[in-house]
């Protein structure tokens, strides 16, 4: 088994006309001068020195030809209109690439994996993007996560490309049987098993400064509301739209709801960047940025395989390792989040059946 797991993290390079580059460290440091409003404590955080925290502050000065911080006695340190475009910037740069580097990551551990004698079979599942499947990832044994939306998923499983797909349906049973018939070629093999896993709560994602005019689905189509959607494949829009067509909302008078993001964390990001006023994903998203949230739907969000699989030594391990109390206590730590029912196996009726009593 590898004693280390790779990872790989997206940030932004600058260079300026002498081929000279800016230490990509600054972007730790920019991030703890925004949350902590001092350079002794960002300098601390981003593990550097005082000294070295100045001079990459000076250095990106000269760089850019204006200052990334403002400082004033008595005051601390903010960042500038620069340094808060920049921090921006990196912040949606990871936000919309992490989870397919994420992917990209985990098919190199597998691939590592194999090469070495004795390799444990390694679990393949490919799941919608979230918070708490990537909590998956850090459990004992080897799992291949890749993120893909929920057709992809289901495909994949019904093809044998991997073992187990997430789907999440919301806990209202009219609603979820109105999201599942969208799939319902993908769900229609007898075999298929519901493995329980969280709820999570789905919503409007915004800033202080739009709570009072954005209350509901509705003001969403008042003139100079500016939303970001989620990418039209995503399950998240599929729930979305469903929300709308109840409230007999149209779609197309939303201001830029043709703009899309691949990830709740992007549309988070984008909203945080000011570059929207709205968005629509999960509670965990808004609370990493900081932001408000008003909770639209709560759901289940499943982990699927066929009837056999449960019977592979790895899928029993996942299993076990879901009940233990350090996992659900993780999961816990996520806004929004709840374990439900975590590791227990059932049919999408008795899902649906526990759902309404």
């Amino acid at each position: 088994m590898l004693k280390s797991r790779l990872r790989i993290t997206p940030t932004w390079l600058f260079r300026n006309e002498n081929d000279e580059l800016l230490d990509p460290i600054v972007f730790a440091l920019l991030e703890s001068i925004h949350d902590s409003g001092k350079l002794t404590q960002a300098a601390k955080k981003a593990d550097i020195s005082y000294r070295h925290a100045w001079n990459l502050l000076t250095r990106g000065e000269q760089f850019f030809g204006m200052p990334m911080v403002q400082m004033r006695k008595g005051h601390g340190t903010r960042l500038s209109p620069l340094g808060e475009q920049l921090l921006w910037s990196e912040q949606r740069l990871r936000a919309r690439l992490e989870p397919q580097l994420d992917s990209m990551a985990s098919e190199l551990n597998h691939q590592l994996q194999q090469l070495l004698e004795g390799a444990h079979p390694v679990l393949r599942l490919h799941a919608s993007h979230g918070y708490a499947v990537a909590l998956l990832a850090e459990l004992p044994g080897e799992l291949n996560l890749r993120y893909c939306n929920p057709l992809e998923a289901l495909s994949a499983l019904n093809r044998g490309d991997c073992d187990l797909a997430s789907f999440h349906v919301p806990t209202f049973p009219p609603l979820a049987e109105r999201v599942m018939a969208v799939y319902q070629a993908q769900l229609a093999e007898r075999d298929l098993r519901v493995i329980r896993f969280v709820t999570r709560r789905q919503g409007l994602i915004l800033r202080a400064d739009t709570r009072e005019r954005v209350q509901g689905l509705a003001d969403l189509t008042r003139p100079g509301i500016r939303f970001i959607n989620r990418d039209e494949h995503s399950g998240t829009r599929v729930l979305f739209n469903l929300l709308l067509e109840e409230q007999h909302i149209d779609g197309t008078h939303i201001v830029n709801a043709a703009q899309e993001e691949f990830t709740h964390t992007a549309v988070a990001a984008y909203v945080a960047a000011g570059m929207a006023d709205v968005g629509f994903g999960v509670e965990a998203a808004a609370a990493q940025f900081g932001l408000e949230f008003i909770s639209l739907a709560t759901e289940h969000y499943l982990l699927i395989c066929h009837e056999a699989q449960l019977r592979q030594p790895n899928v029993r391990q996942l299993l076990q390792a879901m009940t233990s109390d350090a996992f659900l206590a993780d999961i816990d730590k996520l806004a929004g989040y709840a374990p439900d029912k975590c590791g227990e196996i059932c049919t999408f009726d008795e899902l649906l059946k526990d759902s309404g009593d």
